[in-house]
C-alpha cells in the first residue's frame, strides 16, 4: 500500500532522515520506534507532505505522491494523527470532527463517518457540544484518532499517541487501535512506548539517527535481546 525509498529529508544543514526505505502493506499495523531525534516524526511529516524530501520517493497504491501537499496525500487517502493531538481547542467536538471531513462533499457519506467516530468513542458523543480545549487528555486522543477517522482514510498515521497520557488511558488508545486494525483499517503507528506498539504490530522498524538499524516481525523484535536492553527496559514479560 504505502513504499518509502531511500527518504533524505533535512533541516537546514541537518540530515534528519538519511535514507530510510519502508513498506506497508493493506491491512498491517507497522509500529516505528525509537528514541528521541530518531526520525520518527519527521518520517510522518515527510510521508503527509508537510515535509519535502531532499532525495527518495513515497508511493501509495502505486502513485507517487512524493512531496505533494498534505491536502492532496489526505484526498488519496491518508490521514495523520499528530503527536499532541493538535485538537481545535475554541471549536466544539463536533466543528472539530466536521473539520476533519472537510474534504468529502456526500453530506450522507460524512454523517455516517462521524455516526462509526461516535460508536467507536461514545464518549465523543457526549461531549459533542463541548469546547475542544477543556477535554482531558485521553478525550483529545479520541477527538484526535476520530477527527482523521472522518476522512475515511485507507492509511491511518499516528504520532505518539500515548504521550502526556496516564496508563489506563494509554491501554485504552492501544485497545482502540488494535480493534480498528482488526477492521480492516490500515495503520503506521509512531511510539515511544516500544513494548506496546510491538505487541499490537504486524511488523516494526527500528530507526536510529535517521536511519533504520532493524526491521522484522514484531513478536521477533520483541525478543531481540539488543532491542530488549535499549527499549524495553531489559527482559520481555
Amino acid at each position: 500500500m504505502l513504499s518509502a525509498q531511500g527518504l533524505v529529508t533535512t533541516y537546514g544543514a541537518i540530515e534528519a532522515l538519511k535514507g530510510i526505505s519502508l513498506e506497508v502493506r493493506e491491512g498491517e499495523l507497522v509500529s516505528i520506534i525509537g528514541g528521541n531525534g530518531a526520525g520518527k516524526s519527521t518520517l510522518l511529516k515527510t510521508i503527509v507532505g508537510l515535509l519535502a524530501p531532499r532525495r527518495g520517493r513515497v508511493t501509495f497504491l502505486g502513485r507517487d505522491i512524493t512531496g505533494r501537499p498534505p491536502d492532496e496525500i489526505l484526498r488519496v487517502g491518508i490521514a495523520l494523527v499528530p503527536e499532541r493531538r493538535r485538537v481545535f481547542g475554541p471549536l466544539t467536538v463536533l466543528d472539530n470532527l466536521s473539520l476533519g471531513a472537510y474534504a468529502r462533499r456526500d453530506a450522507g457519506d460524512v454523517a455516517r463517518a462521524l455516526e462509526d467516530v461516535y460508536r467507536l468513542f461514545p464518549v465523543l458523543r457526549e461531549r459533542r457540544s463541548q469546547m475542544a480545549g477543556t477535554l482531558s487528555g485521553g478525550e483529545q486522543q479520541m477527538l484526535a484518532i476520530g477527527r482523521a477517522l472522518m476522512s475515511r482514510p485507507r492509511l491511518l498515521l499516528l504520532d505518539e499517541p500515548s504521550l502526556g497520557l496516564a496508563p489506563l488511558v494509554v491501554r485504552e488508545i492501544f485497545r482502540l487501535l488494535a480493534g480498528l486494525r482488526r477492521a480492516g483499517t490500515t495503520i503506521l503507528l509512531v511510539e515511544q512506548n516500544a513494548r506496546m506498539a510491538l505487541q499490537i504490530a504486524d511488523r516494526a522498524y527500528v530507526l536510529e539517527t535517521g536511519r533504520v538499524k532493524l526491521e522484522g516481525p514484531a513478536a521477533a523484535l520483541l525478543q531481540d535481546e539488543g532491542l530488549k536492553a535499549a527499549y524495553l527496559g531489559g527482559r520481555a514479560r
